[in-house]
């Protein structure tokens, strides 16, 4: 190879009961050829015969095909290839096949659509796999269907949707206090699934669009959501993390409120402070053990969590939290505010985003939480904050985080997203 490092080219399996809509596709991506290794099925049967004979990294299906249609093949998918990216590009399809496929689906693509769209999904999709190199975490994040819930509100959104009288408003405002359900909720909102024009970060307005019988569907029927089995799990006290994300999430709309931001701005940076520690959750339910030795490593060594991640997994939680948001295809700016919320730095960014307003409100919590002073706050990055012109803002903005977390860190969920 003469030192060259070898060019790794991934490999977009496309699968579609019509051959006229397959040679679209592939005079459509015809400009990606040098990029991508694209095959082509007719169908489900065939498809799983070219994934049997060679490594597939994303799968784009219809889901409506004779024999065996989308569903099904991707539910084959799932059991057979856990770590490969599942989409679905597909025209209308029935309300009863559109719910049996959310489970198994980490993206949904409308037809007709255009080539940049595709593109874009499958780019960003391959952007994301330099995020997380570890094969194995890969597959156990591509097999997550839902996040679980705090057993308080899971309790409280079963009993409000199995109401006959129950509140389309208070559903929102129990969804919106939760990391699970909001992330679940919002991929499912922004997907072609349901129609939305634009892209929404409020899973409360989400919870509105969506529409109590759909909303009673997902749950009772699909099982969107889950609840932790136990009160504490792998060294996280569910509670005490419930309580950061809400400060964190409330303080970083503060500071965008601060800065003259919009509802639209504000509804982001509020969403990515409640996810920016889901990968967290991540891997204290899938792998329990080796996460129990991070906190032990934490305390016995005396490092950040952080620091004892890496050391047991080469890899930290806002990494796993990025991928997984990323793979169900969460806007850009929440993905990037989880995966760089630490190290705001490494981030391309130059510009005040929800990225900034959660790195603020993360690294602030423990001083404000107490009633310290802006200059404990170690974890600040403040040569990024002056690199972004903002580092003068910064006793103002810890001034409002601390204000937010002697308070509680919310107000219950009523107004900590509108």
């Amino acid at each position: 190879m003469n030192g060259e490092q070898q060019v790794v080219r991934w490999r977009i399996l496309f699968v579609d009961d019509e051959p006229h809509v397959l040679k679209g596709l592939e005079r459509l991506l015809h400009p990606m050829r040098r990029e991508w290794d694209m095959l082509f099925a007719e169908g489900g049967a065939q498809a799983l015969e070219k994934m049997n004979a060679q490594p597939v990294d994303i799968i784009v299906t219809d889901l409506w095909m004779p024999g065996m249609d989308g569903a099904q093949l991707l539910a084959e998918v799932k059991r057979r290839f856990p770590r490969m990216i599942r989409v679905v590009l597909s025209g209308q399809v029935e309300r009863e096949t559109a719910l049996r496929s959310v489970e198994l689906t980490h993206q949904f693509i409308a037809k007709p659509c255009e080539a940049q769209t595709l593109i874009g999904m499958i780019s960003r999709s391959i952007a994301l796999h330099r995020i997380l190199e570890d094969e194995s975490l890969k597959q156990m994040i591509s097999g997550m269907e839902a996040l679980p819930t705090l057993p308080s509100l899971y309790l409280d959104i079963m009993k409000e949707i199995q109401s006959e009288n129950g509140s389309l408003a208070r559903i929102g405002q129990i969804i919106a206090t939760d990391i699970g359900m909001s992330a679940k909720i919002l991929q499912l909102v922004n997907s072609a699934f349901f129609g939305l024009p634009n892209a929404m970060a409020n899973p409360a307005q989400a919870a509105i669009y969506l529409g109590l019988d759909t909303i009673r569907a997902l749950v009772l029927s699909v099982h969107i959501f889950s609840r932790f089995a136990e009160g504490r799990l792998a060294g996280i006290g569910l509670d005490a993390l419930w309580r950061h994300s809400m400060t964190v999430a409330t303080s970083a709309k503060e500071i965008v409120a601060l800065e003259g931001g919009g509802q639209a701005a504000m509804d982001f940076a509020f969403v990515a402070g409640l996810l920016h520690d889901v990968g967290k959750i991540v891997l204290a339910v899938n792998l329990p053990d080796r996460y129990q030795r991070v906190a032990e490593a934490a305390e016995k060594l005396k490092l950040s969590d952080v620091e004892a991640e890496r050391r047991i997994f080469s890899v930290t939680h806002a990494e796993i939290g990025a991928y997984l948001l990323g793979i169900w295809g969460l806007q850009d700016p929440l993905v990037e505010a989880v995966c760089f919320h630490h190290n705001p730095d490494a981030s391309p960014n130059l510009a005040f985003s929800p990225l900034m307003a959660v790195h603020v409100a993360n690294s602030c919590y423990s001083e404000a939480l107490v009633g310290g002073t802006v200059a404990n706050c170690t974890k600040l990055d403040i040569n990024y904050l002056n690199k972004i012109g903002r580092g003068e803002r910064l006793p103002v903005w810890f001034e409002a985080c601390r204000t937010i977390a002697q308070k509680g860190g919310s107000d219950g969920g009523k107004n900590s997203v509108r």
